[in-house]
């Protein structure tokens, strides 16, 4: 017995990594696609090898048609989604710049905490929980304010709310301000063509319905945007050459976010700025090759056909839905916890017995409402089916009195009548 004691013991730190199987029904992250999976397990090149840069490059085409634009400085950031948007804000917010921070949710509380650790001055305006803004809104908050720079979420997971962007890049343009849009749990899954829309910033995440893991995040910015930043250019010593001129002071303060240097390094001059984070890049690439080959407008089609049938089931559950339908995102949906039951006991369950992860919330929602998200690899309809029925059994084993026998059939009726686009 102790020979047998001393050989667990020697072996106890060497077990494979074996995570439990789960299907992940929250607002994110999700199930990443497999084909993602299996590009990040590619063997790594060194970062200036001509197959790296040329891949680097192709990544950048492939996030152009992504975000339906023409703009050249279209890359990567190395980080989670919270580092595209902190690379963006540090980088076009100097000290004392004004920034407008309109706040649907948590989300642009973050905004404005960052902005305000750039020590920009920020103004903010917000509606309640569950509503977003008006475009007559924003522009009435401009022309007071007279921002520098607009900066905004469009789908807030935090509310379930898509922001609607299409007057606001115009609004920016006559007011000579720089728009900036944090997409990253909307984008693919809502429609938002960059150019269209008069974007200046934007950044997202793979993390949601993109269908990948977090760690990468894509950024777009516009001639004007890129101009901007180019003022406050820096190139740090050790690498700089006599060619190399610094812009004006105040410098971007962070180094590791100035995407002045990061253009550098993405560009032609491949200006060491860092190491790329090579898997990461392969996932990210494999994340927009798998949008471009369904198509940009049918994977957002695919997105609102499993969305609304969601939204039907629930519904037929007879739940509340939370918040202003009619401008709810497509890839999630809140819904009020019944009275009668304990929702972290319902979420629990469905977690341990069936293995099926939904979300809470934040805030002044925390303990009110669920999300449920169907995002990128797992907005097909036997997540959306498998999800309901667990959720419906694991409510009246909890105590829920309202319908049965409802929630799967008012979802299969729903893609019945549904465009045959994508309902596998």
């Amino acid at each position: 017995m102790s020979s047998l004691n001393n050989f667990y013991s020697t072996t106890v730190d060497t077990q494979t990594l074996n995570p439990p199987q789960r299907l992940l029904m929250g607002p994110g992250p999700i199930n990443a696609d497999p084909r993602v999976l299996r590009a990040m397990s590619a063997q790594l090149i060194g970062q200036y090898d001509p197959a790296m840069t040329g891949f680097m490059n192709e990544t950048m085409a492939r996030y152009r048609e992504v975000f339906k634009t023409q703009n050249q400085w279209t890359m990567l950031i190395d980080g989670t989604s919270r580092a595209g948007i902190e690379a963006v804000l540090i980088s076009i917010l100097r000290p004392g710049d004004k920034v407008l921070v309109p706040i649907m949710g948590r989300f642009g509380h973050l905004l404005t905490e960052i902005a305000q650790r750039a020590q920009a001055e920020v103004h903010t305006i917000e509606v309640p929980w569950g509503e977003v803004f008006k475009p007559e809104q924003i522009e009435d908050a401009i022309k007071k304010v007279q921002p520098r720079v607009l900066a905004m979420v469009q789908g807030d997971t935090s509310t379930t709310m898509n922001q609607p962007l299409g007057d606001i890049g115009e609004i920016c343009q006559r007011h000579d301000v720089l728009f900036y849009c944090d997409a990253t749990a909307s984008i693919v899954g809502n429609e938002l063509p960059v150019d269209e829309w008069k974007l200046d910033a934007l950044s997202v995440g793979l993390q949601k319905c993109l269908g990948g893991p977090s760690g990468s995040a894509p950024i777009t910015l516009s001639d004007k945007c890129v101009d901007w930043i180019r003022t406050r250019k820096k190139v740090e010593a050790g690498i700089r050459t006599e060619a190399h001129k610094d812009g004006v002071e105040p410098f971007i303060r962070s180094n590791y976010f100035d995407l002045g240097m990061i253009m550098d390094y993405w560009g032609e001059e491949r200006l060491n700025h860092h190491t790329e984070a090579t898997s990461m890049l392969f996932c990210a690439s494999e994340c927009a090759r798998i949008v471009l080959e369904e198509g940009v407008d049918n994977v957002v089609a695919r997105h609102k056909l499993h969305g609304d049938a969601m939204l039907a089931g629930v519904q037929a559950l007879g739940l509340k839905v939370f918040g202003d339908i009619s401008n709810k995102m497509n890839n999630v949906v809140g819904v009020y916890i019944p009275d009668e039951v304990d929702g972290d006991q319902v979420r629990g369950q469905m977690l341990t017995d069936f293995g099926i992860e939904i979300g809470t919330s934040f805030g002044p929602l925390h303990g009110k409402i669920w999300r449920i998200g169907t995002m990128g690899y797992n907005a097909r309809k036997d997540a959306v089916l498998q999800t309901l029925a667990c959720l419906e059994a694991c409510l009246h084993a909890n105590g829920y009195k309202g319908p049965k026998g409802e929630a799967v059939i008012a979802a299969l009726a729903h893609y019945s009548q549904a465009s045959p686009i994508s309902v596998s």
